[in-house]
C-alpha cells in the first residue's frame, strides 16, 4: 500500500474493506476464481489468525469486515497471492481477452509483471461501535441485492449473509462482535 492514502492504523481492530478488480472487470463470474480468493481466506483465518465478521465477493469486487494482528499484511497476501493464481487460471483456460485486459489497466509503474489483478488500496475503515457494523454489513450483504442478483440476501452463495441467517456459509464468520 505504499501509495495508497489509505492506511490501517489499528489493525487488531475490525475493519470494513474493498478490493475491487482492476477496471472492475468481471473476474469472479468464474467459479474457480471465486474459490481461489475463498481458499486463501479459509488459509489466512487458519494459518494468521485473521478473523472475518462479514463478506460478500461480487463479480468484480469483495467486501470485508475483518481484523487481524497485522491486517495490512494479510490484505497484501491476499491480493498478491490470488493475482497470481487467478492470472494462471486464466492462462491455463486461455481467456485472451480478459488477459489482455489485465494487462492494458495494470499500474504502468508495475513493470516487475505483465499482469495487475487488483486496484492497489483497500479503502479500509475502522468499525467504530455496534451500529456502525450493523450499517456495513447490511450495506455489503444487500450487494447483490441491490444488483438485482437474488431477491433475499442469504441466497447469494459468496456472502456471510447466510451465517448471519442460520445457513452454514463458506467461510468460517465471527458473528459476536
Amino acid at each position: 500500500m505504499s501509495k495508497s492514502r489509505y492506511r490501517i492504523h489499528h489493525p487488531d481492530e475490525a475493519h470494513f474493506l474493498t478490493c475491487v478488480v482492476v477496471g472492475w472487470l468481471p473476474v469472479f463470474t468464474r467459479p474457480e476464481a471465486a474459490e481461489l480468493v475463498l481458499d486463501s481466506l479459509r488459509f489466512l483465518i487458519r494459518e494468521a489468525g485473521l478473523v472475518v465478521y462479514g463478506w460478500v465477493l461480487m463479480e468484480n469486487h469483495l467486501h470485508l469486515i475483518a481484523r487481524s494482528p497485522d491486517l495490512s499484511k494479510e490484505m497484501a497476501r491476499l491480493k498478491a497471492f490470488t493475482g497470481r493464481q487467478i492470472v494462471n487460471l486464466l492462462k491455463q483456460r486461455g481467456d485472451r481477452l480478459l488477459l489482455r485486459l489485465l494487462h492494458q489497466l495494470k499500474d504502468r509503474e508495475r513493470t516487475n509483471r505483465p499482469y495487475q489483478l487488483w486496484q492497489e488500496d483497500n479503502h479500509p475503515q475502522l468499525i467504530q461501535g455496534d451500529a456502525m457494523m450493523e450499517q456495513k454489513l447490511e450495506y455489503m450483504h444487500d450487494n447483490p441485492v441491490r444488483r438485482g442478483y437474488v431477491d433475499d440476501p442469504s441466497h447469494w452463495r459468496y456472502s456471510s449473509a447466510r451465517d448471519y441467517d442460520g445457513v452454514a456459509g463458506l467461510l468460517p464468520v465471527e458473528m459476536d462482535w
